[in-house]
């Protein structure tokens, strides 16, 4: 079964080697991982999405409570997060097909960011679904390069204040 961790750290060098090496010793693998800034600039937020069992889940949790800077860990359970990937592809563009791509684009929202003689670079956020709908369809027209961002997400603000399954509450 797949979950998506929220796991906010204090910013200090080394906190991300730490988090994954626990992940490395224990054999599991992070299927997505994206790091950024918190509204604290002295708080980061890590989010995973891991393929585990409900005990390996468990496990996880208790390494996490072991780890220096580590703050806060949250399971982001399906239907009680917002989550959402970047997309940047760039796909070949002849001018007689870009007409047809920019309508494709429209379908999913995706934005044209550059645009040259012969491809052009769409961004697109959206549900990692919506990502790999988007590729399938853009795919025939030739994919030059691709590259997506991990997961992230956040609890959903029409929620109870703690729906958000917490795991460790440490500091």
């Amino acid at each position: 079964m797949r979950h998506t961790l929220s796991v906010h750290v204090e910013n200090k060098s080394g906190v991300l080697m730490r988090i994954t090496s626990l992940f490395v010793r224990r054999g599991f693998n992070i299927e997505s991982l994206a790091v950024g800034p918190t509204e604290r600039p002295d708080v980061s937020r890590v989010t995973m999405r891991i393929d585990c069992s409900q005990h390996s889940l468990e496990q996880i949790e208790k390494q996490m409570h072991k780890l220096v800077n580590v703050l806060r860990v949250s399971e982001l359970g399906p239907g009680e997060a917002i989550e959402r990937e970047l997309l940047l592809v760039k796909v070949t563009a002849p001018p007689d097909r870009r007409a047809e791509l920019m309508s494709l684009g429209d379908v999913f929202h995706a934005r044209v960011i550059d645009l040259g003689p012969d491809a052009l670079i769409f961004e697109v956020v959206g549900t990692p679904e919506e990502l790999e709908s988007f590729e399938e369809l853009v795919r025939p027209h030739g994919i030059k390069e691709l590259v997506r961002t991990g997961r992230i997400g956040l609890g959903r603000a029409s929620a109870k204040p703690d729906a958000g399954r917490r795991l460790a509450l440490i500091r």
